[in-house]
């Protein structure tokens, strides 16, 4: 399998007084490119990850569809916090301060860490032996994907987000096809989810894995094994650099996740199944904005450098995409959720028609915090985002805390548009104090390390 790098990519250079060849990058992609080829993927990619839920809904049981959202509301904040953003601090490692194989030893022991966590509440915590076996086994998927995340950091590091994108899709289309067949032929999501694992790891093993050989290979220093480099010091300073985002991580995916543990409390999975079937066109949207924030976060730092009103343009035209997302979505749900919904699930799903368009009330708020969320890294301006994430998960434990016994699944969508209001009137706060000079961006950004640690 080509990788599509040719040998007019490498380029001899001159250092100092000794002429060497030097290998070096092709140029990047442009922004229209890549973006083009991370919106392909992820949209690709999210809509195959919304079938399956469809597929649930449609083959199985509204019971079947909670045990799933309930692997996937215990399994992600386990695993973005063990992810640590490495991906994110690979990809801006300029200056290759660590190798690729100490990214992935970290990622091996923290993966291996997050799935014991998994097991351990799944045994602790779950009554139904068949809704804990999905929960580790999808701890299992989750894992392999935890994997695959290093590897895309990879290639995100050397500009190739089409690689990526090709590998989003054909994890998201095969996932797809082998999870419903198995759902199908078994009527058991249990057996599906094991397919899925099974068709992730065979992605890693092959395209994802040759990829990565072949970047190290023409890019790489001396040590281009596509192997985990074992160095307790240097994994403790790159675990130390990393951990403040992994805290952003893990609080952005309890904000999402804490709702979904309230409506299974209360309300039991097949409540539970609804809820997610529902909520999921929410990640869908988000998904959308991500691709757009992968993008524009390069060229927004160089504005924000160099050219404000240019940063404050695109940042404008950013929101306003993200406001014509969330409005379409709010607009689609009140006039037409009843059929959407019976389309895309069953006619039982339609009579959550009013739960469906708080959720997209929900998600327009989500989608402008993603875009303030882009803004501030873009800024260099991390800290902030430590506590403007929390306030956000206790203002949404709050809500449900309150309500939910009084008003069941509404308090759930409530709270996930108290959370996503609170973020991005903040992140808004931010922003405008960044802009004013009274918030100054930590000018060590990824690469500031505890003092000390040298």
């Amino acid at each position: 399998m080509r990788l599509g790098i040719s040998p007019q990519e490498l380029h001899v250079g001159i250092a100092g007084d000794t002429t060497e060849l030097v290998v070096e990058a092709p140029p990047g992609l442009s922004l229209r490119r890549n973006f083009a080829w991370t919106f392909v993927g992820n949209v690709v990619y999210a809509a195959c990850q919304w079938g399956m839920l469809v597929a649930l809904a449609k083959l199985g049981t509204p019971q079947m569809v909670g045990q799933f959202a309930l692997g996937l509301a215990v399994g992600a904040p386990a695993m973005m916090l063990a992810n640590l953003q490495l991906r994110s601090v690979q990809a801006t490692d300029a200056r290759d301060e660590y190798r690729f194989g100490e990214y992935l030893a970290l990622r091996l022991t923290t993966t291996t860490l997050a799935f014991g966590v998994i097991c351990l509440i799944a045994w602790l915590a779950v009554d139904r032996w068949q809704t804990a076996l999905v929960l580790v086994l999808v701890g299992v998927a989750k894992s392999v994907e935890s994997i695959s995340d290093v590897i895309y950091g990879l290639m995100q590091k050397y500009e190739r987000l089409d690689r990526i994108a090709i590998a989003m899709m054909l994890r998201g289309v095969g996932s797809l096809t082998v999870f419903a067949v198995a759902l199908w032929l078994t009527r058991s999501v249990i057996w599906a989810v094991i397919t899925l694992a099974a068709w992730w790891s065979t992605v890693l093993l092959t395209y994802e894995r040759k990829t990565g050989i072949a970047l190290l290979k023409v890019f790489g220093s001396a040590d281009s094994r596509l192997a985990p480099v074992w160095g307790w010091y240097r994994m403790r300073r790159l675990a130390w650099l990393s951990f403040p985002l992994g805290v952003v991580m893990i609080l952005a995916s309890l904000n999402t996740n804490i709702p979904r543990y309230f409506v299974e409390h209360y309300l039991g999975e097949a409540s539970l199944g609804y809820f997610a079937a529902l909520a999921y066109v929410m990640v869908a949207g988000y998904t959308v904005m991500n691709a757009l924030g992968q993008s524009a976060t390069p060229r927004l730092a160089r504005y924000f450098a160099s050219d404000r009103p240019a940063y404050l343009r695109l940042l404008g035209k950013m929101l306003g995409l993200a406001g014509l997302l969330g409005a379409g979505g709010i607009l689609v749900a009140a006039v037409g959720g009843r059929a959407v919904l019976t389309l895309v699930y069953r006619p039982d799903y339609a009579e959550y028609q009013l739960l469906f368009t708080w959720l997209m009330v929900a998600a327009a708020l989500s989608y402008l915090g993603s875009v303030l969320g882009c803004g501030m890294t873009s800024a260099r301006v991390f800290r902030p985002q430590v506590p403007l994430f929390a306030a956000s998960t206790v203002g949404t434990i709050a809500v449900c805390w309150l309500e939910f016994e009084s008003h069941g699944l509404f308090t759930a969508a409530w709270a996930l548009i108290a959370g996503g209001a609170i973020l991005a009137f903040g992140s808004a706060l931010v922003l405008v104090q960044v802009l004013r000079g009274a918030v100054r961006p930590r000018a060590g950004g990824l690469h500031e390390l505890p003092a000390g640690s040298e």
